[in-house]
C-alpha cells in the first residue's frame, strides 16, 4: 500500500493512470542524490536546497526531503518537511518558507524494492543523547540485514525499512566513545560494508563521507561564504556554486566555519582497488557533470565512437533513445560518418511518481512518453542507440514503432555490454532470469527485439570510456569487488 498526507494528493491525479513510465519501461534506476549546504554567514539554506534537489532530480523521483537546523539557535532543533512525489510537488512556498537553518541536508529517492512510503523518504532525523543527525544516504549496503538484527537485539527500534537508518544508528551509537561526531562517523563507515554516499548534518558540522570504493559519487563546491556537498556538479553549477573537488573514495569530510574542509582518509583503499558505478558515466549522471575529474558527456561521446568502431553497419541516420542515448548516438555518427539526427519526441510532462505500475501497462507506457517523427525516419535504415537492455521489454516496442513509421531497416547499437548478473550496491538490476541476455546470443536478442542487428559496447571499452577509472564490472562479469550477499535481500528490505 502508498501511503500520502492531505498535502500530496495534488500528485495523484493523471499519474494515476500514466502511472511511473520509467518504472513501467525497461529502465534501469538510480538509488538518490544527496545534498547538503552550510552557509558561514547564517543565511537559510532550505530554498538554495530545494533548487539543488530539482538539479538532481533524475537520480530519484519517488520521494524527497529537506532538514534544516539553526546552528545560532537552539542546539538540536530540526526542522524537516518530506513526501511522496517530485521535488517541484511536494515543496511549495508555504511549506519552505518556516524552514529557517544556515545548515541543512536534502534527499532525492528512488526505492529498488519494498515499501515506498513517506516514512522511508529522507533524510533521516534522529534524536540521541548527544543531539541530533539529520543523514541523507545515496548506496546500498550488503551487510544492513546482519548489522540491523544486532541493533535490534539491544533495544533498537526501527521506524523505516531502509538501511540508511543502520547508518544513522551506528553513527549515534559510536558518538557515545567518540569525543567528535566525525570520528563517529569514521567509526561507523568502518562497520558498514557496500555503497555509500553520505551527507550528515549534526548541530554545528557538515560531514561527508563516500565509501571506500567510490560506488557512488559526491563533491564538495563553494558559494561565497557557503560550503556545499552534492551528488554531481550539476546541482552545483544550478545553484551558482564553484567546483572544489571530489570527495575521495574512503574519506570522510567535516565542514566547520572555524577549520574549513578537514579530510580524514582513514578508510581509504589502495587506488587500484576502487571500482566507481559505470553507470554513472553511461546513464544515472546527468551529461553537464562531472564524476572524478571525468566529464559524463564526453564518456558518452566516446561510447558511441567505440560502438561505431566495433559494430558498424551501413545506414542513413543515426538516432538516439532519449535523453541518455543522445550523446552516444551523436558519438556513433561523429565517428562513422552517418547523419546524426532525431527521431523521437519525448513528453516531458509525464510525471515520474510514486504510484508503481503494473506489468500489463508496458505497452502504452512507451508511447504515452515516446512518439516517432515520421518525417524523419520514413524510407530510411536507422541506427538506434540506446545506454541498455534490461528485460527487452522496451526495446521491441521502439524498434516497432520505428517500423511502424517507415523505417526499412532498424539497427540497434547500445553503449554498454549486456546485463548478465544482478547489482547489490544500488543499481535495480533484477536477478539473472530476468535479463534478456542470460542464457542467450546477441543473434538472438536481436529476434526477440526484432532488430536487423544488434551491437553491443565491448567490456574492454569501459576504461578506456574513462580515462582509465578503477570500475566496477559485476553486473557485467559477475566479478564484484566485495564478496555479495549470500542471499538476495533486495527485497526483504527497501534501500
Amino acid at each position: 500500500m502508498f501511503m500520502y498526507n492531505e498535502s500530496e494528493k495534488n500528485t495523484k491525479n493523471m499519474c494515476d493512470v500514466l502511472a511511473d513510465c520509467d518504472a513501467m519501461e525497461d529502465a534501469l534506476h538510480e538509488e538518490c542524490g544527496v545534498f547538503g549546504m552550510y552557509d558561514f554567514d547564517g543565511k537559510d539554506v532550505a530554498s538554495t536546497i530545494y533548487y539543488g534537489l530539482f538539479a538532481l532530480q533524475h537520480r530519484g523521483q519517488e520521494s524527497c526531503g529537506i532538514a534544516v537546523s539553526d546552528t545560532n539557535g537552539p542546539k538540536g532543533k530540526v526542522v524537516s518537511y518530506k513526501g511522496m512525489g517530485l521535488v517541484n510537488e511536494v515543496f511549495t512556498q508555504e511549506s519552505l518558507e518556516p524552514m529557517h537553518g544556515d545548515i541543512g541536508v536534502g534527499h532525492v529517492r528512488y526505492s529498488t524494492a519494498g515499501a515506498s512510503t513517506r516514512e522511508n523518504a529522507q533524510p533521516l532525523v534522529l534524536n540521541y543523547v548527544k543531539g541530533t543527525l539529520g543523514l541523507a544516504h545515496n548506496g546500498n549496503l550488503i551487510n544492513a540485514t546482519e548489522l540491523r538484527k544486532e541493533l535490534e537485539y539491544t533495544g533498537a527500534i526501527f521506524q523505516t525499512t531502509i538501511d540508511s537508518e543502520v547508518i544513522a544508528y551506528h553513527v549515534a551509537r559510536e558518538r557515545l566513545n567518540t569525543n567528535t561526531v566525525e570520528d563517529a562517523v569514521v567509526r561507523a563507515c568502518r562497520k558498514i560494508k557496500g555503497a555509500f554516499s553520505l551527507v550528515i548534518m549534526s548541530p554545528r558540522k557538515l560531514i561527508g563521507a563516500r565509501d571506500p570504493f567510490g560506488f557512488k559519487p559526491l563533491c564538495i563546491g563553494k558559494r561565497d561564504n557557503a560550503y556545499i556537498l552534492a551528488s554531481e556538479t550539476c546541482a552545483l553549477e544550478t545553484i551558482g556554486a564553484e567546483f572544489v573537488r571530489d570527495v575521495l573514495p574512503g574519506e570522510v569530510v567535516t565542514i566547520t566555519p572555524d577549520k574549513g574542509i578537514v579530510s580524514d582518509m582513514s578508510n581509504a583503499l589502495p587506488k587500484e582497488k576502487e571500482a566507481r558505478c559505470i553507470f554513472e558515466y553511461i546513464y544515472f549522471a546527468r551529461p553537464d557533470s562531472h564524476i572524478d575529474g571525468v566529464s559524463v558527456y564526453a564518456s558518452r561521446i566516446m561510447a558511441g565512437k567505440f560502438l561505431a568502431m566495433d559494430s558498424p553497419v551501413e545506414a542513413d541516420l543515426v538516432v538516439g533513445v532519449p535523453e541518455s542515448g543522445n550523446a552516444a548516438a551523436l558519438g556513433y555518427s561523429l565517428q562513422s560518418g552517418i547523419p546524426y539526427g532525431t527521431a523521437f519526441v519525448k513528453n516531458s510532462y509525464v510525471g515520474r511518481t510514486f504510484i508503481k505500475p503494473k506489468q500489463s501497462s508496458r505497452e502504452s507506457s512507451v508511447r504515452v512518453k515516446l512518439n516517432v517523427l515520421k518525417e524523419a525516419v520514413n524510407g530510411k535504415r536507422i541506427i538506434m542507440i540506446d545506454d541498455s537492455i534490461v528485460r527487452g521489454t522496451t526495446s521491441d516496442r521502439i524498434v516497432k514503432m520505428l517500423r511502424d513509421a517507415g523505417a526499412t531497416e532498424v539497427h540497434v547499437r547500445i553503449s554498454s555490454p549486456p546485463f548478465l548478473w544482478p547489482c547489490y550496491f544500488g543499481t535495480d538490476i533484477p536477478e539473472r532470469e530476468q535479463l534478456i541476455a542470460y542464457n542467450r546470443s546477441i543473434e538472438e536478442i536481436k529476434d526477440i527485439i526484432g532488430a536487423d542487428s544488434l551491437g553491443y559496447l565491448k567490456l574492454e571499452r569501459l576504461h578506456e570510456m574513462v580515462q582509465g577509472l578503477p570500475i566496477c564490472r559485476g553486473c557485467f562479469t559477475g566479478e564484484y569487488p566485495l564478496e555479495p550477499p549470500t542471499e538476495d535481500i533486495r527485497g526483504e528490505y527497501d534501500k
